[in-house]
């Protein structure tokens, strides 16, 4: 099949990657423009475009998806197939232009966690399972008909970060099987049942702040689920702190946001139980363990 892929971000490479190794055929790519990134601001490429360079791909940037000359660009490639993985809401006048469709690949077991955030509420809702599903783009963003899923189990040691890199393989696997089927006709859809949709929304900084007054466990699941970026944090004494990792400590009896700190160990109560910290990074200062930590700093001076 003659294929556009549509991607952005590091999570969509290895599906570009298995479907450039495959039978099929990328005829370009679409990503975003290249842009000032980071404390430098340097102009950089997407992940998507990086790789398109490096295995000599047709790469197109567009400003804006409903421009008339992308668009016109698009229709001229004569693709069967549009692939979407980790990029932006397409327009009607876009994914419906070439003859088999357009199919996205999303970060959950749709219809659960419909939106831009699918990893994140899985692994902050306390999930014991995630996965990935394919299917055809209609209007309403995630609401089309599945293609296919896998089931992805998240472990209690699962973060963020973890489920990212897992999910990022068992979805190219999945891209692949459903381009397949899709070539050969062999698939079945099945229609989301919309009453048991739930939301998955972009994640806001302050979302990340933690509230004490909450259990242990959401607390932890809320450091897992922002892990390692934009993490959860608190202010203590005026100062910021980042957590990158944490325990639940059922053991150990501490009042509503009390803080116990020892040598190598640091605590602070919630509503139930107490959460020790185990990565943590101040303000202004390098992410570290909580033992290189407390060897020079300590949160309860002032």
């Amino acid at each position: 099949m003659r294929i556009i892929f549509f991607g952005t971000p590091d999570f969509a490479v290895p599906s570009l990657d298995i479907l450039n190794n495959s039978e099929h055929e990328i005829v370009a790519v679409v990503t975003a423009p290249d842009k000032e990134r980071g404390r430098g601001r340097k102009v950089s490429s997407t992940p998507i475009k990086e790789y398109a360079i490096l295995n000599n791909l047709k790469c197109l940037q567009p400003e804006k998806m409903k421009d008339k000359l992308f668009v016109e660009s698009l229709k001229e490639l004569k693709a069967d197939l549009f692939v979407i993985v980790a990029f932006k809401i397409l327009p009607h006048s876009v994914f419906t232009i070439p003859k088999f469709g357009s199919f996205n690949l999303h970060g959950s077991l749709l219809p659960k966690y419909r939106g831009a955030a699918p990893i994140h509420w899985a692994i902050m809702n306390g999930d014991k399972k995630t996965g990935v599903t394919t299917f055809f783009l209609e209007d309403k963003v995630d609401t089309g008909n599945m293609i296919f899923q896998s089931e992805l189990p998240i472990e209690d040691e699962d973060n963020l970060g973890t489920v990212h890199d897992k999910m990022r393989l068992l979805g190219a696997d999945l891209v692949h099987k459903t381009v397949n089927a899709i070539d050969n006709g062999n698939y079945e859809l099945q229609k989301q049942n919309n009453e048991l949709a739930s939301p998955a929304p972009k994640i806001q900084k302050e979302l990340g702040e933690i509230d004490w007054n909450k259990s242990v466990e959401d607390i932890h699941n809320l450091v897992r689920g922002l892990s390692p970026f934009p993490s959860a944090y608190f202010i203590y004494n005026d100062k910021k702190y980042k957590i990158f990792k944490s325990k639940i400590k059922y053991d150990i009896s501490l009042s509503v946001g009390e803080l116990k700190e020892t040598k190598f160990e640091l605590y602070f109560g919630c509503s139930d139980s107490s959460l020790q910290i185990l990565e943590i990074q101040l303000e202004g200062r390098k992410r570290m363990g909580v033992e290189e930590f407390l060897r020079g700093y300590s949160i309860n001076n002032k």
